[in-house]
């Protein structure tokens, strides 16, 4: 299970007031305080402005794969809007789909990194029958989701969720090809 960040495509300065106090027409907002709860962006009203680790704010999405650890096939996508949150409710969709998709009695493991650290996400996966294998720490790591998705040229979460799928769906066609060449030798 991972998940990434997606450039939405809008800029700082589509990020107005709900209000509509902006007065700035110049889109500076030095020493201005913004939030999602007091803006939105004009062009695209589904992003949200999100920073994670050391990047900078900016108007985003969140993708999530969860991908079959034997043959590193996608098995699940979709697109949520970016918050502190995302990454955890959307594995739990998708792991639950997964735990109702595999055979009665078959262990289901789930690994993740510590962005999945949190003991009411632990205690999800234990009360569904899944094994969790989540990382405590990690050192510089990069995200781990294959395709080079990172800004959006599509509005709306529905188009951006289209897009991360069909990019996904592309991976997995190489993927397949890769497999594909790899065959056990007979004897």
């Amino acid at each position: 299970m991972d998940g990434t960040l997606l450039q939405a495509w809008a800029g700082h300065k589509s990020f107005k007031a709900r209000d509509g106090s902006d007065d700035d027409a110049q889109g500076d907002f030095r020493g201005r305080k913004r939030s999602n709860d007091t803006h939105v962006s004009t062009t695209d009203g589904e992003a949200r402005l999100y920073r994670k680790g050391k990047t900078g704010s900016e108007l985003r999405y969140m993708g999530h794969t969860l991908a079959d650890n034997r043959h590193g096939l996608i098995a699940h996508v979709c697109v949520t809007q970016a918050d502190g949150h995302a990454e955890r409710e959307a594995a739990k969709v998708m792991i639950r789909d997964a735990r109702q998709a595999a055979p009665e009695g078959s262990e289901v493991t789930l690994g993740g990194d510590k962005g999945y650290d949190a003991a009411e996400f632990i205690e999800y996966l234990q009360d569904i029958g899944v094994v969790p294998h989540i990382a405590q720490s990690t050192n510089g790591r990069r995200s781990a989701v294959p395709g080079l998705v990172r800004q959006v040229m599509v509005r709306g979460l529905k188009r951006v969720d289209a897009q991360f799928v069909l990019t996904m769906t592309a991976y997995n066609l190489t993927r397949l090809r890769s497999l594909g060449q790899v065959r056990p030798e007979t004897a």
